[in-house]
């Protein structure tokens, strides 16, 4: 009895019937009751009765039975005039010499402030996440006007080879606008790659493929989302090889043939993959050839700690961008 009194947690020592027997001063204090009239009442007329919550006289009822114990039951103490105060119970029996002689020590934490300041924190990460999405929408439609800019000039410059490069850098910049997209939309800043992926193969056919009945570029990735870096590394790659496939790998404007793109994790790592049906390595002038898997592509690798491995598909080329953990 002398330690719950004296104790500085909030403490109070019940019978089987749940009457007081001793409270702490910690106790009294911080809900405003008079430590003369609370020895010897029953817990839940304490006050103006605002201990009386029908779920926690179960559960005393059941700790004071045996058959329970409280376990920080988290309760709303509503006491007219004064602000609610959110607490934390704890509660559980004891036996003293008489075995038949049940007591309950119970503990109250007022966890009020903790709560708030989560409560605040949420908020203003909240806050914080729509202006993040918010800037990432206005830097995508950003980007969107500088790449309708670079098709313009495509339309107006006479040189097939200045076409040719507004083309590419049209596509890298659509590569970051489509990344900032999807940001602008996630809620927890991962991207998605399948639809990343998707829609940024879908601006790439639809800036350099004329007819897409015969010339068509298919997403096959599984479920895995990372971060903003590593997904535009990956986007970047996908474009530069995906254009030097609509170069290349075609050479008919009249011949049917398919890019597939692959991605893929397991517990050792990832694989990106860019396969095409094309002529291969013997129909590429050796320009093409040596430039795969170097350049913008073998820097982007070495960013994400991994390695480009180009092989032949028979028919095509597959391209395959491997990190291993």
């Amino acid at each position: 009895m002398a330690l719950v009194v004296t104790s500085s947690t909030p403490l109070v020592l019940l019978d089987q019937d749940l009457v007081v027997r001793a409270a702490s001063q910690s106790f009294c204090r911080s809900f405003g009751l008079d430590s003369r009239t609370v020895v010897g009442a029953v817990i839940f007329v304490l006050g103006d009765g605002e201990w009386d919550i029908p779920q926690l006289r179960s559960l005393l009822t059941a700790t004071a039975s045996g058959h329970a114990a409280i376990d920080a039951y988290e309760m709303d103490l509503k006491r007219a005039g004064q602000a609610d105060r959110c607490l934390v119970i704890n509660a559980h029996a004891v036996h003293g010499l008489d075995a038949a002689q049940v007591r309950l020590i119970m503990a109250v934490t007022d966890v009020t402030d903790a709560r708030q300041a989560a409560r605040e924190k949420d908020a203003l990460v909240q806050e914080k996440l729509v202006l993040l999405q918010e800037l990432n929408h206005r830097i995508a439609n950003s980007l969107q006007i500088i790449a309708s800019v670079l098709m313009q000039r495509v339309r107006r410059v006479q040189s097939e080879e200045t076409r040719g490069h507004l083309r590419d850098a049209h596509n890298r910049v659509m590569a970051v606008a489509t990344l900032q997209r999807q940001l602008s939309s996630a809620a927890s800043g991962q991207v998605a790659l399948r639809p990343y992926f998707t829609e940024l193969c879908a601006s790439i056919g639809a800036s350099m493929i004329l007819d897409h009945d015969l010339i068509t570029i298919a997403v096959e990735a599984d479920e895995t989302s990372t971060t903003a870096d590593r997904s535009v590394s990956l986007g970047l790659i996908i474009t530069e090889l995906v254009i030097n496939a609509l170069k290349h790998a075609f050479p008919s404007v009249t011949v049917k043939g398919a890019i597939r793109i692959g991605f893929h994790t397991d517990p050792d790592g990832w694989t990106l993959t860019v396969a095409d049906d094309g002529v291969g390595f013997a129909g590429q002038p050796e320009s093409a050839h040596s430039g795969l898997g170097t350049g913008i592509v073998k820097a982007l690798a070495g960013q994400l700690a991994a390695t480009v491995v180009v092989a032949a598909a028979q028919p095509g080329t597959l391209v395959s961008i491997i990190h291993r953990d």
